[in-house]
């Protein structure tokens, strides 16, 4: 029967790292935790950051944790009406289910797409990868097919590729490219919660599909709704090599 204590190659370990090697989350996300009480060691409630974990043993909202063995790296196709969340109290599906038959361990989703918008979404239990490809600083470019009820103009594109600022936050896009007069690709570099959904939403527009096809280097690819697949090593340095160089 397996204990709670980690293994020698992990002695000395600072708590956010622990539970971020654990795939609780970012080290920034486990400070967090941390400062919120919902860390235990030995029993007792810890809100010291940088306290070392030899063999102790650690909990994260109850329950045991132990720093993951192997890291993993899943791409999904999220279809609309599913949650990036880890549970739902209305009962309604989460992604994380779609991953479940790849790899029956915890992992969790690498940033969002909301309930509505469909497409390409990262599960990991590697909190550092999570870092590097979430944090702005990182700029890993994402592009999305963005189709409307109105006529998309070049002029308002070109407007949004300067910068526009909505309710007090600045947006802007990277790149575009206009299929059609209700179809067109954007890319972002940092990709503020319900980014293209607000620029939209400031002209009045209408969005009838909001689906993401690349993450950095990675593309959708041939991935069908629910369908997912492991990324290959070379995959997982390519995108952590271009995350590091823009910082």
């Amino acid at each position: 029967m397996a204990d709670n204590k980690h293994n020698s190659s992990d002695e000395g370990l600072r708590l956010q790292v622990y539970l971020a090697k654990a795939g609780i989350g970012s080290r920034r996300k486990c400070e967090e935790y941390i400062s919120e009480g919902m860390v235990t060691v030995d029993g007792e409630t810890v809100f010291t950051q940088g306290m070392k974990i030899t063999d102790q043993k650690v909990s994260f909202k109850g329950r045991p944790v132990f720093p993951a063995r192997k890291m993993v790296y899943i791409a999904l196709n999220k279809p609309v009406r599913y949650l990036c969340t880890a549970s739902d109290p209305e009962g309604r599906p989460t992604a994380v289910e779609l991953v479940r038959k790849a790899w029956p361990g915890r992992v969790y989703n690498v940033g969002r797409l909301d309930y509505m918008s469909s497409g390409l979404i990262f599960f990991t239990n590697d909190g550092d990868f999570t870092k590097i490809i979430t944090h702005p600083s990182s700029g890993i470019l994402k592009t999305y097919i963005v189709e409307t009820r109105e006529d998309i103009t070049p002029e308002m594109l070109n407007e949004w590729k300067k910068g526009i600022t909505v309710e007090g936050i600045k947006y802007k896009i990277e790149e575009y490219e206009l299929k059609t007069p209700k179809r067109v690709s954007l890319t972002l570099r940092e990709g503020r919660n319900r980014e293209i959904r607000n620029l939209f939403n400031s002209k009045r527009f209408k969005i009838k599909k909001l689906h993401r096809i690349r993450i950095g280097s990675i593309n959708i690819g041939g991935l069908k709704a629910g369908e997912y697949r492991f990324l290959t090593e070379t995959e997982v340095k390519k995108l952590l090599k271009a995350g590091a160089s823009k910082k």
